[in-house]
């Protein structure tokens, strides 16, 4: 997600900084939270009640930085 800005083009603003911050946090924990739905063998079987609340929080907190992120880029390009 951090991809989008160069190296050389750091975001000024502090909200799109925070916005891609909680994009990779989120990313990652999303992908943790996936491997543990399917551990390898031997390992007891996962609580997937509990893996599918944090996944579904993971998603949500992806969609929250993305409409942030646009709704701060649509404000920047406008003005």
């Amino acid at each position: 997600p951090a991809s989008v800005f160069s190296p050389s083009q750091k975001p000024k603003s502090e909200l799109v900084r925070t916005s891609l911050r909680l994009l990779t946090s989120s990313a990652y924990r999303l992908q943790s939270e996936c491997r543990k739905a399917l551990p390898a063998e031997p390992s007891p079987a996962p609580d997937i009640q509990l893996v599918t609340q944090q996944v579904i929080q993971c998603a949500y907190d992806i969609a929250k930085a993305a409409k942030q992120l646009v709704t701060i880029t649509t404000k920047e390009n406008n003005n």
